[in-house]
């Protein structure tokens, strides 16, 4: 038996590593059972069937948009949402910590970042940038291989009804670089569970091995393989779920280690599981994507949809059915998740998405305006079900895609113009400009996809620039990368192996509830006390434990308990020090303070020896510790007053902050007005004045379900969960039958906080543009810097009002206005940034703008009367003829040319070279030549030939030019223009 099995391995290798797509149209129906009626049905299957036939929990999908893990752009597996506890970092309060065996629907996406499938969608028939990853999951060895594979087998089998001689299994063959041994453990699961040895295949690490990343979790998996032949001929095989089981870590120097706990992570798209149960060899052929397809033939009058690909599709229509069907799901799912198209990062391949369904809509399917926008119900009533968040916002995700198609179109049609323009320039063997590409790619100003630009200039016969474009490329890059921010260190940190050795010791977490021991004292100031502990465990920089560490070593220490706020809920960490018990006078300065899986790990550089089991006190940073509690109910006070202004379901979408400065995140559909702003800000200075009582108290995190306008993030929670209310007791806050948290600030929030809201003293929003489009960042400061912020604005609106004044003065001084117009310059720039009121800010912008054009035009009427008198003069110097060469006085070169074209218009048939001094040295140049003039004689060359003799340049036109020089002997200057002009006429 081994032969024919290796045989056929060697044949199926190369298609189960591809994981192919279905490339074609197939009338031969996948299963030979009765399909359930709907996709919608297939779903519930599976969730009935681990939640009511083997105990599974079911939760919710998380967001597609990752939740605190930088690694990602979108979630793109059903597991991302349980990688804290994969790591061993959930917190152990957290509902997370408590799970055993839970099982899922998971919206994913696949689009950028390591894992894109974008540019195969709509290519082949299985491709898709969204889709749903069906899952269950069994955590710290809750079961393993035999009840994995078990399940999977009773679910396809028995409730789903597949054939099992439809059915191919693969497992990890082994790797004998790494010495990793076959997983026979898997590989006699499925014979004992009857699957035929002939259809057990194994394969290597790359097939049948699951990373995490390049470190982290791993281990060998299994996979269960469907055969869309059915016995006929060599075996299709498509891949319908992947069991992995972690049992291993990836260390960075790349070895591998057991894990603390074993876990299993399965996953199996929904979308081919169906093409499976209803018969169909494409995923675009299931009641999935068919009311989409049909819903596109409706509005469009394109042919049908056929299900044609690569040749055979003419014209590419099925390939835009494809791409438009599949890319206005993930945007749907997208914007409803809050992630909406931009210029970087996720929103940018939102934006990249959107504008290829644009293109191939109209393009293709010659679809009209507000088409796109239009399918978002569909959308809504294939997946609303599953996912309410898509029912809630669907008129919200509607308007947000047709604005963006009306905006791309209005692109589109605006590149078209740019590129005919470009081309009439070219000569007949050039490259077309890297400069005008880039200007029109995503990169540039208007957002047309580099791929579009050169197939519209396919069309036209016109090759690229590519090398141009790669040096663009590069330089904007290395432009990005001076522009950004640098990363926070990593620091210490508590790896998986560090944790699952203090679980497996009984260390318990630590202790962090006295961080909430502060009082306000009679004199309005805030006391802190101090914190007793003892020292647990010490890490060296390479997060060695150690029993100690000496004078000068960087280095980690765990305490039974602390008064350190660690890092998170976007509080910046406290600060401070820590001495020995008996030896006050040797600080330990602590820098940072991180929780790892409910242990807060302190890092420190050691003046001395500290060694575990040390008794030390814990002191912190007072004005630190403040500061955030400051800002992080202004942030509370900042948010209710966004709802009072905007409307109740105003969403936050992220904050930070630290003493410094405050930055908040909220959805919005249009940016804020500066009126809006104020109002925000008069609400928080109201609810500041009433100086009310804050409230904070933890509560069982049921008790918090259902209460009307209570504020929570998407975030996890511990339970029980700490409750932050604003002039309420939090027992009346939570009573269900009170409005309370309609009527003030009440959250779900970890962090520190005022004790009244006086304290805040006032806050000030300083900053607001928006991150993407629906989503608007605001940057705020509280207390004195808020006071001095204002004082700031008050002393630029007086500047700008006495510049007001002056301008209404008028001037008939050319010198005057031109210092006047200076100055609202410096004043714009004074006002673009100031930490000043934002509102403010928007008005005086307002104001500056329209008094520069004023300023602007004042400056131009001077110089046309300056120049009127000098042509005149010029003009009694000077006999008609065919030649004014001469030099004038002249404030500026603007003015020059003045004097050049009203000298021209007055003698159209003479032309005319006017030289102008100027008191630093430099001499100015401007030409014009006359119309009748022949057409070797240019003022672009007549101006190069003159200012070139003056060590100078020129630039300019057939007909007017303009350049600079420095020279000391104008007349051999004029002599040069004279003669130039003469041997041309």
């Amino acid at each position: 038996m081994a032969a024919p099995v290796a045989a056929v391995a060697r044949r199926l290798r190369r298609p189960i590593r591809r994981s192919p797509a279905w490339q074609g149209p197939s009338r031969r129906p996948a299963s030979t059972k009765p399909p359930p009626a709907q996709s919608s049905a297939v779903r519930d299957a599976f969730l009935s069937f681990f939640r009511d036939r083997h105990g599974h929990r079911l939760v919710p999908s998380a967001s597609v948009r990752p939740r605190g893990d930088p690694s990602l752009l979108f979630v793109n597996a059903g597991m991302n949402q349980f990688k804290p506890i994969f790591l061993g970092t959930v917190d152990p309060r957290s509902e997370m910590a408590g799970y055993r065996r839970v099982a899922n629907s998971q919206k994913c996406v696949r689009a950028g970042g390591r894992h894109n499938d974008l540019a195969d969608v709509g290519r082949d028939l299985s491709h898709h940038t969204f889709f749903e990853m069906l899952g269950n999951w069994a955590f710290r060895g809750e079961y393993f291989k035999e009840e994995a594979c078990s399940m999977a087998w009773e679910l396809l089998t028995q409730v789903y009804g597949i054939p099992e001689d439809r059915l191919w299994v693969s497992y990890f063959g082994g790797d004998p670089k790494t010495g990793l041994d076959p997983d026979l453990e898997s590989r006699d699961i499925w014979l004992s569970l009857g699957v035929p040895a002939n259809r057990v295949l194994s394969f290597g690490p790359q097939e049948n091995f699951w990373e995490m990343g390049d470190t982290g979790p791993c281990g060998p998996c299994t996979e269960i393989h469907y055969d869309l032949a059915g016995g006929v001929g060599a075996p299709q095989l498509v891949e319908l779920w992947n069991l992995v089981f972690m049992q291993h870590n990836r260390e960075a120097d790349g070895s591998l280690q057991p894990l603390p706990h074993r876990h299993v992570d399965t996953g199996m798209g929904l979308e081919r599981l169906v093409a499976v149960l209803q018969g169909r060899c494409s995923t675009y052929d299931t009641d999935l994507f068919s009311p989409l397809l049909h819903a596109i033939h409706q509005s469009c009058g394109a042919p049908p949809y056929s299900g044609r690909v690569g040749a055979a599709d003419e014209g590419r229509i099925d390939t835009a059915y494809r791409v438009v069907a599949d890319h206005i799901r993930t945007l749907s799912v997208c914007i409803a998740d809050g992630v909406s198209p931009g210029m970087s990062g996720a929103p940018l391949v939102l934006r990249q998405i959107l504008r290829r369904a644009v293109r191939f809509s109209t393009e293709v399917l010659r679809a009209p305006p507000g088409f796109l926008g239009s399918l978002v119900p569909v959308v809504v009533e294939t997946l609303g079900n599953a996912y309410p968040e898509l029912q809630k916002n669907s008129a919200q995700i509607a308007n947000l895609v047709s604005e963006d198609e009306a905006a791309f179109l209005a692109s589109l049609q605006r590149g078209r113009q740019i590129i005919d323009r470009a081309l009439r320039r070219l000569g007949p063997s050039d490259l077309f400009p890297a400069e005008v590409a880039w200007s029109l790619s995503l990169s540039g100003d208007l957002g047309l996809p580099l791929d579009l630009v050169e197939l519209m200039l396919q069309e036209k016969g016109v090759k690229l620039d590519f090398a141009g474009l790669e040096r663009l490329a590069q330089e904007e890059a290395q432009h990005r990368a001076q522009r950004t921010e640098p990363e926070q260190e990593q620091g210490l940190h508590l790896n998986i192996h560090a944790l699952g050795e203090l679980q497996r010791q009984g260390v318990p977490p630590t202790d962090d509830s006295p961080k909430y021991s502060y009082s306000l004292q009679p004199d309005g100031g805030y006391e802190f006390g101090t914190c007793e502990a003892q020292v647990l465990r010490l890490y060296a920089e390479d997060g060695t434990a150690v029993a100690s560490v000496g004078a000068g070593q960087r280095c980690g220490f765990l305490l039974d308990r602390t008064n350190f706020y660690a890092e998170q809920g976007g509080q910046a960490s406290d600060r401070g020090y820590l001495v020995r018990a008996g030896q006050q006078d040797v600080l330990f300065p602590v820098a940072r303070a991180q929780v790892f899986g409910g242990f807060v790990l302190h890092e420190a550089v050691a003046p001395e020896c500290l060694q575990v089991g040390d008794q030390v006190q814990l002191h912190v940073d007072k004005a630190w510790r403040l500061g955030c509690m400051e800002k992080h109910t202004a942030t509370h006070l900042l948010s209710w007053a966004l709802r009072q202004t905007l409307g109740p379901h105003t969403e936050q979408r992220g904050s930070h902050l630290n003493p410094e400065r405050l930055r908040f995140d909220v959805a919005t559909q249009v940016p804020l007005t500066p009126e809006q702003l104020r109002r925000i800000e008069d609400t928080v200075q109201e609810a500041v004045g009433q100086d009310e009582a804050v409230y904070m108290e933890e509560v069982p995190l049921a008790l918090t379900a259902h209460i009307p306008g209570l504020r929570c993030l998407d975030e996890v929670y511990p339970d029980p969960v700490r409750v932050v209310s604003v002039g309420v007791p939090v027992a009346r806050a939570l009573d269900p039958a009170s409005q309370a948290a309609l009527q003030t600030s009440v959250e779900l929030c970890c962090g520190t906080h005022l004790l009244r809201t006086g304290d805040v003293g006032d806050l000030v929003i300083i900053g607001e543009h928006q991150l993407t489009k629906g989503t608007t960042r605001l940057l705020a400061v509280t207390g004195e810097q808020a006071k001095q912020a204002r004082e700031v604005g008050q002393s630029l609106t007086q500047e700008v009002e006495a510049a007001t004044e002056r301008l209404s003065r008028g001037t008939q001084d050319l010198g005057e206005a031109q210092r006047l117009s200076k100055d609202m310059g410096r004043l714009t720039e004074a006002v673009d940034t100031a930490t000043m009121p934002q509102w403010q800010r928007r008005e005086l912008q307002a104001t500056l703008k329209v008094l520069q054009r004023r300023a602007n035009t004042a400056i131009r009427k001077l110089e046309m009367g300056q120049a009127a008198k000098k042509s005149e003069e010029l003009l009694k110097r000077h006999t008609k003829g065919p030649l004014i060469v001469d030099t004038v006085p002249a404030e500026s070169l603007s003015v020059l040319v003045k004097v050049v074209r009203q000298l021209c218009a007055q003698a159209p048939s003479t032309s005319v070279l006017l030289l102008s001094p100027q008191p630093v040295g430099n001499v100015l140049c401007a030409c014009q030549v006359a119309q009748g003039a022949t057409p070797t004689f240019t003022a672009e060359g007549w101006a190069l030939a003159v200012c070139s003799h003056m060590g100078g340049k020129a630039w300019g036109s057939r007909v007017v030019a303009q350049g600079t020089g420095s020279t000391t002997d104008l007349e051999a200057a004029l002599r040069t223009a004279r003669t130039y002009a003469l041997n041309q006429l």
